[in-house]
């Protein structure tokens, strides 16, 4: 202990440039010191919530109803929320330590945009229109651009200031859907509302799914035109290849599905209280809640310090594969609950 000690004094004493160069190496010690355990403690995914309890305490403050809608925008509204003041707020556009090196976190946060971004846009496609002909609502016309902005900008404007706005104008769509003297601002539960929406869900779990499961490298055959003898495609593709994730991607696209599954969770349990009376007259409930099980268990609390991705039978675990099996099992439950939603 002593001999590093009479090391370091030594350091101290003829650093190289001087005052100067003596200052910037404690500004770097303490930049280290400071920035592993709070980046640590700013990696930590936030916790579950839930959006029919919240929904209805945040209706009940503002002494308002929770009417149709209600509680899957609120849902959207907390997520945003979440994602600009949870612990470290919005760190995917950090330049500066912590923040820049928390690749995990920042995979995590933009598994929930997605998410965000879907859903802003089912809301002013879908759910708060009657009908195709039908005018958009003007909030939502506003909302949703803002969180299709560029989610790494830091500076002019910055990312977080977008997302702020487009809360806002989501924060006047949700008022207006409890004030029964504004009748433009509508939440239309219909069953091929839920479904269209679903549609882009499924694509997106699919997508996920295929990515985690190419961590240990997968033999694929073509199949883009399977199922129409008359499809063509703009350029050739091989017919059998070898598709695998890149080993530094690994536990990025493994965060990313976290963070989808963990927004995703949240909107279906909205979805289940604004949607009952649609799902159980198309006796689909009971499908959207294994959906929500199989979510549910996305979440379970990871021991590994690291992301591990041994072979398929490997020696070591491969947590992308357990991943994608709950997130192809969501995926499967999907789509068989939109069958049921397209039946009469």
């Amino acid at each position: 202990m002593g001999s590093l000690i009479d090391w370091y004094l030594d350091f101290w004493d003829n650093a190289p440039g001087g005052k100067i160069g003596r200052l910037f190496i404690a500004f770097l010690i303490i930049l280290i010191v400071v920035s592993i355990p709070l980046g640590v403690y700013w990696s930590v995914t936030p916790d579950q919530f839930d959006p029919v309890a919240e929904a209805e305490a945040d209706a009940q403050e503002q002494n308002l109803d929770v009417a149709p809608g209600y509680t899957t925008v609120y849902s959207l509204q907390h997520m945003v929320d979440t994602l600009l003041n949870k612990p470290g707020g919005y760190i995917s556009n950090d330049v500066i330590p912590p923040g820049v090196w928390l690749d995990n976190i920042s995979n995590w946060e933009f598994g929930v945009l997605v998410q965000v971004r879907d859903l802003s846009r089912a809301l002013r496609k879908d759910f708060s229109r009657s009908q195709s002909q039908s005018v958009e609502q003007p909030e939502l016309i506003k909302a949703e651009p803002q969180f299709h902005f560029d989610n790494n900008s830091w500076l002019f404007p910055s990312t977080e200031s977008q997302y702020k706005e487009g809360l806002e104008y989501l924060r006047k769509y949700h008022l207006a859907l409890a004030d029964k003297s504004q009748t433009e601002a509508q939440f239309f539960t219909r069953a091929d509302n839920l479904n269209n929406w679903l549609a882009d869900v499924q694509t997106r779990l699919g997508s996920l799914s295929q990515r985690l499961s190419a961590s240990v490298g997968q033999k694929r055959l073509n199949t883009d035109l399977a199922g129409d003898p008359d499809a063509e495609q703009s350029t050739q593709t091989i017919q059998d290849s070898i598709v695998k994730t890149p080993w530094l991607e690994i536990d990025d696209v493994f965060y990313e599905a976290r963070g989808s599954a963990w927004a995703l969770l949240h909107v279906l349990k909205a979805v289940e209280h604004d949607f009952a009376s649609v799902l159980e007259k198309k006796n689909a409930k009971v499908s959207l809640q294994q959906i929500i099980r199989e979510l549910e268990a996305t979440q379970q609390t990871l021991w590994s310090p690291m992301i591990l991705n041994g072979g398929g039978f490997g020696f070591f675990a491969n947590h992308s594969l357990v991943m994608a099996n709950y997130i192809s099992r969501a995926n499967a439950s999907i789509i068989d609950l939109r069958e049921l939603l397209s039946k009469g």
